[in-house]
């Protein structure tokens, strides 16, 4: 802040040059080699025991790898420093990796369904004891990559995606198995198609919310935590504010919500404490309260914002 200028900024901490995502870069990289591993695993199943259903879990998983393998590619870039153009630097990359991870999602779920109703015209004799060893494999290793990305899908966007593909995998899993074992039991064949229906109905509501979090991000929603008419009560409620005006939050990608404002306040209270103290008030009461900490203030006398708005005519 300048001596002299009627209102002043202030920023809370600059963003970390990590993203949320980052933190998880290791669990990252055992889920992918879990993750390539069994798709290749559940191809050979399902081509040996003729299985839609394995193949459509094997198609699954090689979304899975794809959309891990661009979170980990994401990170990477995030975590190149901002540049003169690039004042966030590559952050955003990470949201864009998790958009085209649900397109594709999206994509492979319409294939799956297609293809299950596909076979119920064109019955194909499947062996159930084959599927049941590969779908058992697929299971145990889809648990290993949960219990993996559990905690970090609460923090990122990328992770939340890998986590609910992971689950939707594991249920493919179990899916593959029971109808496994209705084919054993009584050689009811459209069981098989039927597991790769329940599978891409499992991909495609999942991949639907992610992506509106997605787009949310890209379209510069509110984060979800940060009730706006309470940040705007919160502000109101320090001594000395009048207005607030021109007040925005949104999310640069996961784990790095930003909030600006411009806080009227009236001159005595200014000159009675100055502009550091209410500053520190401020940031105080949205890092603490919202979890917001890049913040960005504008301290203004009453009638500023006439004085601005003057000005852009």
């Amino acid at each position: 802040m300048g001596a002299g200028h009627d209102h002043g900024h202030a920023h809370t901490h600059a963003p970390a040059t990590g993203t949320a995502t980052a933190a998880y870069r290791g669990r990252l990289r055992a889920a992918l080699g879990i993750t390539l591993a069994v798709m290749v695993v559940e191809i050979t199943g399902g081509v040996l025991a003729n299985s839609l259903a394995l193949i459509a879990d094997a198609a699954h998983m090689a979304t899975d790898a794809l959309g891990l393998g661009m979170a980990l590619l994401a990170i990477r870039f995030a975590a190149r420093p901002p540049s003169a153009t690039r004042t966030f630097g590559l952050a955003r990359a990470e949201i864009l990796a998790a958009l085209a991870n649900c397109l594709l999602l999206l994509g492979v779920g319409g294939y799956v369904l297609y293809e299950a109703v596909q076979r119920f015209f064109t019955p194909a004799g499947t062996a159930g004891g084959l599927m049941i060893v590969f779908g058992g494999i697929g299971l145990a290793a889809n648990m290993i990559s949960l219990t993996l990305l559990m905690r970090g899908q609460k923090d990122s966007l990328n992770v939340r995606g890998a986590f609910l593909e992971v689950a939707a995998d594991a249920l493919g899993s179990v899916a593959v198995i029971v109808s496994a074992a209705v084919i054993l039991a009584t050689g009811w064949q459209p069981a098989d198609p039927i597991a790769s229906l329940l599978i891409g109905l499992m991909i495609v509501p999942r991949t639907v919310r992610l992506l509106r979090e997605t787009l949310d991000v890209l379209l510069e929603a509110a984060p979800k935590n940060v009730d706006m008419a309470e940040v705007r009560a919160h502000i109101l409620a320090l001594d000395g504010v009048e207005e607030v005006h021109d007040l925005h939050a949104w999310t640069i990608t996961s784990g790095l919500p930003v909030l600006s404002a411009h806080v009227v306040v009236r001159s005595e209270v200014l000159n009675a404490i100055g502009n550091e103290k209410l500053l520190h008030e401020l940031q105080g009461c949205l890092g603490h309260h919202f979890d917001v900490e890049h913040c960005t203030f504008q301290l203004e006398p009453g009638g500023h914002a006439e004085h601005e708005a003057g000005l852009c005519h």
